[in-house]
């Protein structure tokens, strides 16, 4: 072989090697998770820019499947019909909404005061439009504050009423509320609902369909640990996850939660739903986001074959 020759086989041999290798991290960048975990708006920003559309199409493309965004009641109607059908088209799941964002942090569910109730059962209507509109079904709810005036059993008892006109409300829709049970200790003090069997007493009294559990990976971690047994007493009436590590409230890999392990029992129970990443990012700028994408990497169940 001539050099010329030798030149030309060493270039297309090199390119080959490359181009291999380009696909290989395309499939990699491609292959989606097994869980269906479900980024936020800003959390991949610096990689994916400001526009929030590029933002879902770059978490697809690093293979997220689902999305979540509480504020969303507050954007404008055509950008969350925007945002549903660009989803639509990468297949990608909605995830929670805040049904009762601006109303939560008062005493409302646990009280007597008739207008802070009605005000719930007015705000509640109002998130049906939005959640059709973004072909959303999961919708959280934190009821209020503690009352101190009234004994726990009587704030319980309104809670479960007021929970149950919620579900007159939505269920018709076909939609889901979701009680979030947050910490008292380190973020939500005077919260009514923050633990995972009081989240379960409450779901067992309304008893419908259209009221059940958002287990917050992050909170009962502070609130009680037990994690796996704590779901597995709550299982059948957990509708949706969400995460973060603790302490810091990032991503998994960050604090003391053995991810790897929670995560796989729920796979290894069968669990299909959505997991909420709601915490923030521990690094900065793109080489933050791309840590997070690889935290998730890390912890993900092995795809069954």
């Amino acid at each position: 072989m001539d050099r010329r020759e030798f030149l030309k086989a060493t270039v297309a041999a090199t390119l080959a090697a490359t181009l291999r290798g380009q696909q290989a991290v395309a499939a990699e960048r491609l292959r989606p998770f097994t869980l269906n975990y479900a980024p936020h708006f800003g959390m991949f920003a610096n990689s994916a820019g400001d526009d929030l559309l590029d933002q879902l199409r770059f978490a697809a493309d690093q293979g997220f499947r689902a999305w979540e965004d509480n504020p969303m009641k507050d954007r404008p109607v055509e950008q969350q019909a925007a945002i549903a059908k660009e989803m639509e088209r990468l297949e990608m799941k909605m995830g929670v909404v805040s049904a009762l964002k601006g109303v939560w942090k008062t005493v409302n569910f646990a009280g007597d005061n008739q207008a802070a109730r009605d005000e719930v059962l007015t705000t509640m209507r109002g998130i049906v439009d939005v959640a059709r509109r973004i072909n959303a079904t999961y919708l959280t709810v934190v009821p209020g504050l503690v009352d101190p005036k009234l004994p726990r059993d009587y704030q319980m008892a309104n809670c479960i009423d007021l929970l149950k006109r919620c579900c007159d409300v939505v269920e018709p829709h076909g939609l889901v509320m979701v009680l979030e049970p947050l910490n008292r200790k380190t973020n939500h003090p005077g919260v009514l609902l923050h633990s995972s069997p009081q989240a379960y007493l409450i779901c067992k009294a309304v008893a419908r369909d259209s009221c059940k559990i958002l287990f917050d990976i992050y909170h009962q971690q502070i609130t009680e640990g037990n994690l796996i047994p704590n779901i597995d007493r709550c299982w059948d009436e957990i509708a949706y996850f969400q995460c973060g590590d603790n302490p810091g409230r990032r991503e998994p890999g960050t604090g003391e939660i053995n991810y790897r392990n929670v995560f796989a029992h729920l796979h290894g129970r069968g669990y299909s739903g959505i997991m909420g990443m709601e915490h923030k990012n521990a690094g900065k700028g793109v080489e933050g986001e791309a840590a997070v994408i690889q935290a998730y990497r890390d912890v993900d169940p092995n795809p069954v074959a």
